[in-house]
């Protein structure tokens, strides 16, 4: 998880303030070494976090905070809109040409995974109502072009290729020749990369765009190389010019020092950011939103996004009929679960609820939903529809079936129940603060998520 180190230790010292009534020069002195040790720890550039550190000192000594009637949630907010400022302030999306195709030149080093981002970006510009086209530039690499033509037939999307040239200033005019007769909006080169920055790169990137003109030079950073990233995004930005820089494999970074540091450093926002392995886990890089993850606020907005973009209209109405009358049964369970899973990983969405971070012990694996999903698929049609009639007999056969123990059919379907119940007393008390007052604590022992 992105930031966790940096999050746990931030979240620990706005918990210590949140309790003070006030607030002295000397506990403002012991939060600010806190916090200065949590972003070197996250590998956030020195001269930023000084800078960092000087700036919420000089605004939270100002009287108003010292004499404020809670002068802990005042600092908070104060760390909260500097750590937003940081990042970049306000979101920063692309800009497309009122004259398309808007031409996005993706650069960066070998590795960084810009052919896998290019497919990931293509995709989401697409959930946008754009029509976009992928541009084979690499034709060093090899089986780079064979990537891009596998990612684009795994996403639908067309990919323009010419295996028999080596002049990607050729290619790319070709490519837009294409994508004016084919009426694609959007062009989305995917360059060549190297180990380490060289001469012979820059110049044909720089070739590049004095011959295509992009609207927009988008650098893939890899967020696991820490100031490395940020070394890497100052040398492009200095030799070619770059708009704004997408980071990848920010799942995997658990400091995030790159994210912190790359915007004050450049000058250049962040502008997307992959999450996962799937064509599918690149977002918007939002600031604030980020910042709320970060200091354990939740980000109730991503989630609300990703649940329109995933769940199906009509079959929310239908599962809401099904609820009015108590028909919820595991066929409803599995296709809610499927949905869910369009949304990302539940360990990742559990992040994002506030206040969810303070529960420590509730952990959730992955591969659960996995053998979940396999228990209600060795079910019968009738099985599914009413649980019930699941006896020790068929309880094993369906074990044998998804390749899980009996204990795991029975402490699934224990929970199940559990959530019949819930949604039962739900109906019943008209709400769910109505509802959590008419449950037993004793009936949520073994309920687990």
């Amino acid at each position: 998880m992105a930031f966790e180190g940096l999050s746990n230790r931030l979240q620990e010292i706005t918990r210590k303030l949140r309790g003070k009534a006030r607030i002295t020069e000397s506990d403002l002195k012991d939060m600010l070494r806190e916090v200065k040790l949590a972003l070197l720890e996250a590998d956030v550039n020195y001269k930023i976090v000084k800078e960092f550190i000087g700036t919420i000192q000089e605004k939270a000594l100002g009287q108003d905070v010292l004499a404020s009637l809670t002068p802990g949630q005042q600092v908070i907010k104060i760390v909260k809109d500097e750590m937003i400022e940081l990042l970049g302030g306000t979101e920063s999306r692309i800009n497309f040409t009122s004259n398309p195709p808007t031409i996005i030149m993706l650069v960066g080093l070998q590795g960084s995974g810009k052919t896998t981002t290019a497919g990931k970006l293509a995709n989401l510009l697409r959930k946008q109502g754009k029509k976009p086209l992928l541009v084979a530039c690499d034709v060093y690499r090899p089986a780079a072009i064979k990537q891009l033509q596998v990612v684009g037939a795994q996403l639908n999307i067309p990919v323009f290729a010419n295996e028999n040239s080596k002049d990607v200033v050729h290619i790319a005019k070709q490519a837009l020749n294409v994508a004016i007769s084919k009426l694609n909006d959007v062009i989305i080169l995917d360059t060549a990369g190297r180990l380490h920055i060289d001469e012979e790169l820059m110049q044909e990137l720089k070739n590049l765009k004095a011959n295509i003109k992009p609207h927009e030079i988008l650098l893939v950073v890899d967020a696991m190389t820490g100031q490395d990233a940020v070394n890497v995004a100052t040398s492009f930005n200095e030799t070619i010019g770059i708009d704004g820089v997408i980071l990848t494999k920010l799942d995997g970074d658990t400091r995030g020092g790159a994210a912190l540091s790359v915007k004050k450093v450049t000058g250049r926002p962040i502008k997307f950011a992959a999450t996962g392995e799937k064509l599918s886990d690149i977002e918007v890089f939002h600031p604030d939103r980020m910042t709320s993850r970060i200091l354990g606020m939740g980000d109730m907005l991503s989630i609300i996004e990703k649940a329109e973009e995933s769940f199906d209209e009509q079959e929310a109405l239908k599962l809401e009929e099904k609820l009015r009358k108590q028909e919820f049964d595991l066929d409803d369970y599995l296709s809610q679960l499927r949905q869910m899973k369009k949304m990302g990983s539940f360990s990742s969405l559990l992040k994002m609820i506030p206040g969810m971070n303070k529960l420590k012990d509730v952990k959730v694996d992955d591969k659960e939903f996995v053998k979940i999903e396999a228990i209600i698929c060795s079910m019968t049609k009738k099985e599914k529809r009413n649980p019930k009639i699941l006896n020790g007999n068929r309880r094993k056969r369906i074990a044998n079936g998804a390749g899980v123990s009996v204990q795991e059919v029975n402490k699934f379907m224990n929970s199940f129940e559990m959530t019949q119940k819930m949604m039962k007393k739900m109906k019943e008390s008209k709400g769910i603060k109505n509802m959590l007052k008419g449950i037993d604590p004793k009936d949520l022992k073994g309920f687990k998520m």
